[in-house]
């Protein structure tokens, strides 16, 4: 007998598919809580070696320190440089979307060192090189005293960077380091569930994030604001593309029904960027201009600001490449994909849903 699942049942929407102590997404009050802390507290007060700490620890019940995951990610990035020989050549040809995901697949086990370490110190390493190769520039070599926003930054701009450039990134990898059961740590969680190993389980959850419907392509809203272009045309683009059925990207989300928390935690550091005197866009003013059309579209539930539309004016602000714009995304969710990985090896078991079938019966 056939059952037909109603849309949100064939989606898996709401469906519990683990126990975690990681992060908790509550979208009809527009909360995140990232291993026990709101995400704007956590922002505030924890860099990115912090959370990972606390991820880590987190999933597998060991009591790692800042210090000790800061030390572990600035030897993992220099190991990560010397094997660049081996893991460039598989990326000729491609974009850097795709040559990261070629990249990150060639990464493996070192001599019994924490494989969780090895990929999240891997993965800037890797970013930075296919950035400044586009740029027709040789890799720079990571610093292992510095800390993981403060390298990766540099790696990818290939010069000095300030300290409101280090705060604005570290602020940002903090903020999307985790974020419940998204489609990529889903990803992630499935095959760490079959007890393939980490790299594989990461590698996954990459070519999840890939997708546009996930959220790690950020790169239409700058394409939108170049579209713009100039205050004066904020308002009749806007009702032109509303007018049309057009999407107006950075709003909206699959899980929040009230504003996504991330938008406003990375508002304040593109504010802070500014304030020091980087040159940023009038998101502002668009974002005013779209939640009030929005708002008078569909009164009931207009759709609200979501994380991409502060990520791309960010990233943007630090000079980032859009063409990078994924892969740092990665940078920042290896912390949580890695973490999700151990936990579900450690406590879960194989994820195997079922499907409602709906095609032909055998006659008779």
């Amino acid at each position: 007998m056939n059952m037909h699942l109603t849309k949100s049942q064939i989606g898996l929407d709401g469906v519990p598919a683990a126990e975690t102590v990681l992060s908790h997404v509550d979208g009809e009050r527009g909360e995140l809580i990232i291993a026990g802390e709101h995400v704007a507290d956590l922002a505030g007060k924890s860099s990115f070696e912090g959370v990972t700490a606390r991820l880590w620890n987190g999933a597998t019940g060991k009591a790692l320190s800042e210090a000790n995951v800061r030390a572990s990610l600035g030897a993992a990035r220099e190991r990560a440089f010397a094997r660049l020989p081996d893991l460039l050549p598989a990326t000729r040809g491609m974009s850097i979307v795709d040559g990261f995901r070629a990249a990150i697949a060639g990464l493996r086990g070192e001599n019994g060192l924490e494989h969780e370490a090895t990929i999240v110190g891997a993965f800037p390493v890797i970013a930075g090189a296919l950035v400044q190769h586009a740029r027709g520039h040789d890799p720079i070599a990571p610093d292992p005293n510095a800390g993981h926003a403060a390298d990766t930054l540099r790696m990818l701009l290939g010069r000095k960077v300030e300290p409101r450039e280090v705060a604005a990134l570290d602020a940002y990898l903090v903020t999307v380091c985790d974020h419940g059961m998204n489609a990529s740590t889903f990803t992630t969680r499935v095959i760490a569930s079959t007890q393939a190993d980490l790299f594989a389980a990461i590698t996954g959850g990459y070519c999840a994030l890939t997708g546009p419907l996930h959220g790690g392509a950020p790169e239409p809203v700058l394409e939108m604001l170049d579209a713009i272009g100039t205050r004066e045309r904020i308002k009749p683009w806007v009702d032109g593309a509303l007018a049309h059925g057009e999407r107006l990207m950075g709003f909206g989300h699959r899980v929040y029904r009230v504003r996504d928390p991330r938008a406003d935690v990375l508002k304040v550091a593109i504010e802070r960027l500014e304030a020091s005197g980087a040159d940023l866009p009038f998101a502002a003013e668009v974002e005013a201009y779209i939640r009030e059309a929005l708002r008078k579209k569909n009164p009931e539930r207009p759709l609200e600001t979501n994380v991409e539309f502060f990520t791309a004016i960010l990233l943007d602000g630090l000079e980032i490449p859009r063409q990078a714009f994924t892969p740092i995304f990665a940078v920042a969710r290896a912390a949580g994909w890695t973490a999700h990985a151990l936990e579900q090896r450690r406590t879960g078991r194989l994820i195997r849903p079922s499907s409602s079938y709906v095609g032909a019966m055998p006659k008779g």
